[in-house]
């Protein structure tokens, strides 16, 4: 496979948003749970890279709405940066493109011609 490199841009989540249910990556900090199952205060520090969507309005199982958030894919609800919230979004980014392309999303009849121009292999082989 041809080597294909891009760049990420990431965006301070204190300076603005996404545009409403796009997908981006996050950048998440907050705190692991303590072990034997005291509080997050005293539990050890991450800040890691999530694939969420943003929204304005959630309405969560439990009946809550939160208003511009981000949500992965099991529902997990994330808030823009505050120094005293766990699990919170310091930054976020568009993904990339797919390989060789403009585009995040391709299918049907695009899709064969896409991976095969990516990976260097000729039509019909």
């Amino acid at each position: 496979m041809t080597d294909r490199k891009t760049m990420v841009t990431w965006v301070d989540a204190r300076e603005r948003f996404p545009e409403v249910g796009v997908p981006v990556a996050v950048a998440v900090t907050g705190r692991y749970p303590a072990e034997g199952g005291g509080d997050t205060a005293s539990g050890e520090e991450f800040w890691l890279v999530r694939t969420v969507y943003f929204t304005d309005r959630y309405q969560s199982e439990d009946g809550g709405t939160h208003h511009d958030c981000f949500v992965d894919s099991d529902g997990v609800v994330s808030f823009p940066y505050a120094p005293d919230r766990n699990n919170s979004v310091t930054h976020w980014a568009e993904p990339p493109t797919l390989p060789g392309t403009e585009t995040h999303f391709l299918d049907g009849e695009d899709v064969g011609p896409a991976l095969r121009s990516a990976w260097d292999t000729p039509t019909g082989a």
